[in-house]
């Protein structure tokens, strides 16, 4: 049985779909065809803008794990070969300094939710017992309600409108180059990265290959997400390093 046939689930789907359906109808005499896409960018500004407080807590925690990184990296060193009793004391300097090593992931964590209803907004013939008339919604030929995969692999001529789902991916994977090595935060002098923290920093462009297989509605959304983390990392970096005072103070001497 589908999910969101569940009574609570489709009443949710229902009530954003009508919302989605509000916000494209009002920007249509502006935009025109493209009235579907803008209004998922407008939804997607809408849910990161109530994000902020989270995203102020995760540079907070960004610079906390800098400041510890002398004493993990010297952890490492005392028990790099007794991997349960390095698990053990790092957990316990992450506790007694308050941080935690998965705050960057608690955003991803609060829109997997929104980016499901997206998903399913663009997948059901039918919510909650009416038809869903943003399956007819598409941009330059390219329907909202198509994966890159789903129109490349369709009988018949797709172009031009897969350049349209191309040019999303593109512009996917050109944010997530800028937010992995434009907005990487240094470490201390003489700190040197962990290994899964190297392998952490590759992981942002699965985004890419999971963008290419859902509609592109929900690659949308991922794309303009994805800007609105950079921007938002590069501000709140700059509002709220520690340093900052220091650096701008004039030496004495």
């Amino acid at each position: 049985m589908d999910f969101f046939s569940f009574a609570p689930v489709a009443a949710i789907l229902d009530g954003a779909y009508r919302f989605v359906a509000s916000l494209a109808a009002a920007v249509e005499p502006a935009v025109g065809p493209a009235s579907g896409l803008i209004a998922v960018v407008i939804l997607t500004l809408l849910v990161r803008a109530l994000l902020i407080p989270v995203g102020r807590s995760q540079v907070r925690a960004e610079f906390t794990r800098r400041r510890l990184a002398p004493k993990l990296a010297e952890l490492q060193k005392r028990h790099g070969k007794d991997r349960e009793t390095l698990a053990r004391k790092t957990m316990e300097l992450y506790e007694r300094e308050k941080a935690s090593p998965l705050a960057g992931f608690v955003p991803l964590l609060l829109q997997i939710p929104v980016i499901t209803l997206v998903y399913a907004l663009f997948t059901h013939a039918q919510i909650a017992g009416h038809a869903n008339a943003l399956l007819a919604e598409q941009v330059l030929g390219a329907p909202l309600g198509t994966s890159f995969v789903g129109l490349a692999g369709a009988v018949g001529s797709v172009w031009p409108s897969i350049l349209v789902y191309v040019i999303v991916l593109v512009l996917i994977a050109g944010v997530t180059t800028v937010s992995r090595r434009v907005l990487a935060l240094p470490l201390p002098d003489g700190a040197a990265p962990g290994g899964f923290a190297k392998a952490l920093s590759f992981l942002p462009y699965v985004t890419v290959v999971f963008a290419a297989f859902v509609p592109l509605a929900a690659a949308v959304y991922i794309l303009t997400s994805t800007a609105w983390t950079v921007a938002e990392r590069f501000t709140l970096r700059r509002m709220l390093d520690p340093d900052r005072g220091a650096r701008s103070r004039p030496a004495v001497g």
